[in-house]
């Protein structure tokens, strides 16, 4: 088999070959002879190469076997000098043993006493830079003992990774003990510096600060100089650490800057003097003393600190820092200690403990919008809400909250509109209650939007919510009290309310505050209810959300059950009014429509008069007590309905001749539609059915026949419409137009 095959690719390969040589033109077989040639020689040089004898070596394996061997030698030569050496390095090792075992510990000791050396200079160095700052002290040059204070914080910071733990100590030591009579001794000469300036400005109208002195130029030195007395942030925690207070135990705080603080501390004093001990001053029933005299200081050094200290800030490099801001975190710090030491006692007594909620927020307020102080950073809000406090404070506030609906609801003027008694700005005829118990809610997120924490937020949010719901159920039960007189000024002043109060929460809805509120609302995860199990815990809820949805709104579910009550109350007015009306006219229902004539003075007819005398009266009372927006939708309402009814029960229900149709006409258009005219300038757009229907019951005969045999047709639907459109008849379906055709006197019906 590998015969043939071998023979069948060899000639395969032959004809490929010849077919790329010569390709399919005949011309170029010119050329055979010498590519037989080529190819003969080609295959003798092949088989040349190939056919060798025991004897005959290729040259090129020859040069191969060469090379080896020599390689071979030489990897031999290699290996002995290899062997020779390793075993005079052995030699040598044995040799030099014995001077190494006595040189190792040599080599220790030598190590040891350099790391000794090195121990010794760091000490010296620090000694040295001691020198300098006491000779410095000594010679009252503060500035050159900052500078090296300075160096000597620096070295603490090359240093401090390093495991020699006692030098490390010492080196704290040195530092603490150099900052404390640096800090000691600029902080005195910075205290005679500002009294000499006059600081602190109590009395700005009558006592303005130095600025061109040599006691002005004296204070600026110094203060700089204060600026980089600064520890090693290590130490700088490690201090703080010791001088813990009840607040920074709570709160994190940045330490003020030295020089703040002193400008601080006189202030610091005054406060103490003023608001603790057995001072008048100190009157937990006034709060607003404290925080006013902090507003107060505030404003009086603002200017100083704006144009003086933030200058030499950025002279120091300090340019992120702000002076006034610096400053006030320092007073705020009193405050919240004040807010501290008070609390205990204060919330006790329920009205002692709103009185300083109110002024702390007031405060707060104050300082955020007044004088720009950054939000993020302490204040009195921080105290507000410790767990404690703000579990108290909702208590209160929600215990308020109701009390103040109680007495909104228990008012003799409850439900009376403020603004009764001026027509142009009462159009809502919002109830007393309602508007209060709106003014109420806004009042409440007033007291908590500033608060820093969302969670905190949510908390008065939920409140809120409870107080919304609350409120709906007073009015639901209010309500269903006055149902039976669905006109009447109770009944019409709770839907008022509940109209107004729908509008302000969609209002609400769309406030940046508000949206904010329900992003944080949707993203909060679930707490979880005692007892409940796992899928429980799994299982969604509005509260936790599966996402933020900008078409949500934290008051939806409020909003909800408002419109329901809205829509149900508004169906109570309508069917009181419907009914009524309609429980007058039967007269007009059961009239000769047939059996008038066509007169050609026309009145209106007598059994219309008591049905349209009633309409009117509910419209004018609707008009009276609903507000503008609830008074349109309902009179609209109204007129459908009243459209449908005229219709249904009096053009269907009865026969009529020429006359009557003239008569029917002419109550409808001339009287009925009119009394609405007082709302809308084409009234008889609101009455669609039966304007239409007095349409084809005016329609000559002639035209009538016509259009009914078109309604009788098998025409299509579309057909009867367009027919039915050509005479302006709109609403009217081709089938009730029929009937309403139908029932004139005037047309044979077949």
């Amino acid at each position: 088999m590998d015969a043939p095959m071998s023979v069948d690719r060899c000639k395969e390969n032959a004809v490929k070959i010849v077919n790329s040589k010569f390709g399919d033109n005949i011309k170029s077989l010119s050329d055979l002879k010498s590519f037989y040639l080529e190819t003969k020689q080609t295959a003798e040089t092949i088989e040349n190469r190939l056919s060798l004898s025991e004897w005959d070596i290729p040259p090129e394996v020859d040069e191969a076997l060469k090379n080896a061997e020599e390689a071979q030698t030489s990897i031999n030569n290699l290996q002995k000098k290899s062997d020779a050496i390793r075993n005079e390095a052995v030699d040598h090792c044995k040799i030099l043993k014995p001077i190494v075992n006595d040189l190792t510990p040599l080599v220790s000791q030598i190590e040891e006493l350099q790391k000794y050396r090195q121990y010794l200079s760091c000490v010296a160095h620090i000694e040295n830079i001691s020198n300098q700052i006491y000779t410095a002290l000594m010679s009252n040059r503060t500035s050159n003992a900052v500078e090296e204070f300075s160096s000597l914080s620096e070295y603490y910071i090359q240093k401090q990774h390093s495991k020699c733990q006692n030098l490390l100590q010492f080196l704290k030591e040195t530092i603490l003990f150099w900052y404390n009579i640096l800090k000691d001794k600029l902080s005195s000469l910075l205290e005679e510096s500002l009294k000499v300036v006059g600081w602190p400005l109590i009395a700005t109208a009558t006592k303005t600060p130095q600025t061109s002195s040599h006691p002005s130029q004296k204070m600026d030195a110094i203060f700089l100089q204060l600026l980089l007395l600064q520890l090693p942030d290590s130490l700088s925690v490690e201090v703080q650490k010791k001088t813990m207070t009840f607040l920074s135990r709570e709160f994190t705080f940045k330490p003020l800057l030295l020089p703040i603080q002193h400008l601080v501390t006189p202030l610091r004093k005054r406060f103490k003097f003023h608001f603790y001990g057995n001072k008048q001053t100190n009157n937990k029933e006034k709060p607003e003393w404290y925080f006013g005299q902090v507003l107060n200081w505030i404003r009086d050094h603002s200017s100083f600190l704006d144009n003086r200290i933030q200058n030499l800030l950025e002279i120091a490099g300090f340019y992120s820092v702000d002076a006034k801001v610096e400053f006030m975190r320092g007073l705020v710090v009193l405050v919240m200690e004040k807010m501290a030491a008070d609390l205990p006692a204060v919330m006790e007594d329920e009205h002692l403990f709103c009185h300083l909620v109110d002024e702390a927020i007031f405060f707060d307020h104050e300082l955020h919008q007044i004088y720009d102080y950054p939000a993020g950073l302490n204040s009195s809000m921080d105290i507000l809400t410790v767990p404690i406090v703000f579990e108290r404070w909702i208590e209160i506030e929600k215990k308020f909250a109701i009390e103040k609906m109680d007495a909104l609801l228990s008012s003799p003027t409850a439900w009376e509109s403020q603004y009764k008694n001026i027509a142009d700005i009462d159009t809502l005829k919002v109830p007393e209650c309602g508007e209060s118990f709106i003014t109420l809610m806004s009042t409440i997120t007033d007291r908590y939007k500033y608060l820093p924490s969302p969670e905190h937020r949510l908390k008065f949010l939920d409140m809120q919510l409870e107080l919304l719901e609350d409120f709906r159920i007073r009015l639901v039960q209010v309500m269903k009290e006055v149902t039976h007189d669905s006109l009447g000024d109770t009944f019409c002043a709770i839907l008022n309310g509940v109209h107004y109060i729908t509008d302000v929460l969609r209002e609400w809805c769309n406030t940046t505050f508000f949206v904010e509120l329900q992003y944080h609302n949707a993203t909060r995860p679930v707490e979880p209810s005692t007892g409940a199990d796992e899928e429980d815990t799994k299982r969604p809820t509005k509260r936790a959300g599966a996402g933020f949805m900008a078409d949500e709104s934290v008051f939806d579910e409020g909003i909800d059950l408002f419109d329901k009550l809205k829509v149900e109350m508004e169906k109570n007015i309508l069917k009181h009014a419907t009914l009524d009306v309609q429980a007058r006219s039967q007269p007009y229902r059961k009239y000769r429509w047939r059996d008038l004539e066509d007169s050609g003075d026309l009145s209106l007819s007598t059994p219309a008069c008591d049905m349209l005398m009633v309409l009117r009266d509910h419209l004018m009372t609707m008009n009276t007590k609903l507000s503008k927006p609830l008074f349109v939708k309902m009179w609209r309402k109204l007129a459908e309905e009243m459209s449908k009814f005229m219709l249904e029960e009096v053009v269907l229900q009865n026969r009529f001749s020429e006359g009557g149709a003239k008569q029917l006409e002419f109550d409808m258009t001339r009287n009925l539609f009119p009394l609405f005219g007082e709302y809308t300038t084409k009234p008889q757009n609101y009455f669609r059915l039966i304007n239409e229907a007095c349409t084809l019951l005016c329609l000559r005969v002639g035209s009538a026949l016509l259009l009914r045999e078109v309604l009788m047709s098998e025409e299509s639907r579309l057909e009867k419409e367009q027919a039915l459109q050509d005479l302006g008849v709109y609403k009217l379906t081709p089938q009730r137009a029929l009937n309403v055709l139908n029932s004139r006197t005037n047309l044979s019906v077949t």
